[in-house]
């Protein structure tokens, strides 16, 4: 432990404690800005390069960033005095002479950390003026856009994606004013490995990063007389989407989700965990094909479409074991312009289907070629939390006064199983659910298996199936996904099921989701306990339970993995290489 003294506030704490988070410790605020510690999904960025927390340590000659400066025994540190406010000022002023004063309209508006930094100390004019770095807008993307004038070279994406996720897109490259964070050759980010997780924007403090919008096209779609317009949304919406409205965390939001996306004037709208229970009835079929008759084994769920990139760009060797599984919004997207569109009597190519997803992949998953039916996309447009928050705002909706509304019918019954897809563990464990009742063919002693819950990176179990002990694995977090999968490639473990989500948390701490928070443990756990309780409170808690699902079967399908629902809910994958030709 050390003594040190804060402001004329003494406090012990432990050795290797930074100046910042003593601070923190005592309610002193210092402002930062390239800073981001979320230690507990295994993410500090220290690396001090803007400088606009330096204080001042008694016997030291020059100001010391806070941010990665250790305490030690007796020091005595001055967090407000004029010359380290002054220092603070000048950087913040230097950053933005090289920086767009385009705020009003910039996507990141209201939620930039420089804009707010910018309007705490307060800078009211630019000092410094002189050439400016003027590079060219990368939008080769589906999933998201940079704009490098607006880096301000903080690192929090290059940590995000090097060392947190893995994949090594971002790197700082040549020097001076010069200096710039981009990919390899400075190639579009779709000439990378870049799986379209979208963890690099949620961690990035000004617009640099930015998702791409689909509202307009969206708007236009809804405006359209000719077209009807079906919207679906995930799992993990409804335990997000209330903070966008200054909601408490985990606060269940589906009743007034679906007010608002009828008063914004979707045709209909449906619950993806419709779908979800689907893929958990087709999941489990394959699951159980693979486990009795000796298939390839572990089968690993394929849900997520970043970390179907991750596999295809890094372990093409193993595509052989993912189940070939749509993803939910994917499947519901294929029967809605099927058995939906006959049912209503609509004309396929006049329904639009929209996702409203907590992830920025399905963006990039929407336009894949092997995720269409007759030229017609499954899913025409995504969305994401932060869209959804947009266009209800657009509409003039106080959303916090909302009345419930229920999805509608059709295919809008869902199990319980269906919305724990939303956490890490929810789509293994309701596959496990599903298993274990088709093989005991009676009412389960046990549906809640929480040993395959938790927020841990990783994480492993033995669970009971009807007698048979089966070793389940999961991840989430690419970084952590890798290292299991070298693991899994070299034959150093063995488990019959893997599920791996690319963002930490799950779907609920997604790309698309309200802010970089979303790997905060205690905010995701907040989430993931709005879709268990939901979950608790469903009478129904088992895929195959599901009547509207029985139905679709009964109808339209036939059996699970016949040869009609091979065709429109399953899929392939192939390995992908990054081109670095130009």
């Amino acid at each position: 432990m050390a003594k040190i003294t804060i402001n004329d506030k003494e406090i012990e704490v432990e050795n290797g404690t930074t100046i910042l988070d003593a601070a923190k410790m005592l309610n002193i605020p210092i402002p930062t800005l390239c800073h981001l510690n979320l230690h507990k999904a295994g993410m500090v960025n220290d690396c001090a390069s803007c400088r606009v927390c330096v204080v001042e340590v008694e016997g030291r000659r020059n100001l010391v960033p806070s941010c990665s400066t250790k305490v030690v025994e007796g020091m005595n540190i001055k967090t407000n005095t004029k010359r380290a406010v002054k220092s603070r000022r000048t950087m913040v002023e230097l950053i933005l002479s090289d920086h767009p004063h385009d705020c009003l309209i910039c996507s990141k508006s209201g939620k930039c950390e420089l804009q707010k930094l910018a309007s705490d100390l307060p800078i009211r004019n630019i000092k410094y003026t002189g050439k400016k770095a003027k590079r060219p807008l990368d939008i080769s993307s589906l999933s998201l856009v940079r704009d490098l004038d607006k880096c301000i070279l903080c690192g929090r994406c290059e940590t995000m994606c090097n060392s947190i996720q893995t994949v090594g897109v971002y790197s700082k490259t040549h020097r001076g004013f010069n200096t710039v964070m981009t990919t390899a050759f400075d190639n579009p980010i779709v000439e990378s490995p870049c799986t379209f997780c979208g963890q690099c924007v949620s961690v990035c403090p000004t617009g640099a990063l930015t998702q791409v919008d689909n509202t307009k096209e969206v708007w236009e779609s809804i405006n359209d007389p000719e077209k009807i317009v079906i919207v679906q949304t995930a799992p993990a919406i409804r335990a997000a989407l209330g903070e966008m409205f200054d909601m408490e965390p985990g606060t269940n939001v589906t009743g007034k989700m679906v007010t608002a996306l009828r008063k914004i004037g979707f045709d209909k709208v449906f619950d993806t965990d419709f779908a979800a229970d689907l893929t958990v009835v087709e999941e489990t079929k394959e699951f159980l094909d693979r486990v009795q008759n000796g298939g390839k084994l572990p089968i690993l769920t394929s849900c997520c479409p970043a970390w179907v990139n991750f596999i295809e760009f890094y372990y093409p060797d193993l595509l052989d074991i993912p189940s070939s599984c749509k993803s939910p919004h994917e499947m519901f997207g294929a029967i809605a312009k099927t058995y939906l569109a006959k049912k209503l009597n609509i004309d396929s190519k006049n329904m639009v289907v929209v996702s409203v997803m907590p992830c920025l992949a399905k963006k990039y998953e929407a336009a894949r070629s092997e995720l269409s039916e007759n030229d017609l996309k499954n899913v025409d447009y995504v969305i994401t939390t932060r869209e959804l928050s947009r266009m209800i705002r657009e509409a003039g909706l106080d959303f916090s006064t909302l009345e419930d509304e229920k999805f509608d019918e059709l295919m809008g019954e869902s199990s319980g199983a269906s919305v724990i897809f939303g956490a890490t563990g929810g789509v293994i464990e309701a596959v496990v659910r599903n298993a274990s009742y088709l093989l005991s063919n009676e009412k389960l002693p046990k549906i809640d298996f929480k040993e395959l819950r938790g927020m841990e990176g990783f994480r492993e179990a033995v669970v009971n199936v009807a007698g048979n002990e089966l070793k389940i694995a999961i991840a989430n977090g690419l970084g952590n996904a890798r290292a299991l999968l070298e693991k899994v490639k070299n034959k150093e473990v063995h488990y019959d099921a893997i599920e791996i989500m690319a963002c930490p948390g799950g779907c609920i701490g997604g790309g698309g989701q309200p802010s970089y928070l979303n790997q905060d443990e205690e905010l995701l756990s907040r989430r993931a306990a709005a879709l268990y309780q939901e979950d608790l409170n469903n009478e129904l808690r088992i895929s195959s339970l599901n009547p509207e699902i029985q139905k679709l079967y009964k109808e339209f399908l036939g059996e699970p993995g016949g040869e009609l629902a091979h065709k429109l809910l399953h899929t392939h994958y192939h390995k992908r290489e990054v081109d670095t030709d130009n």
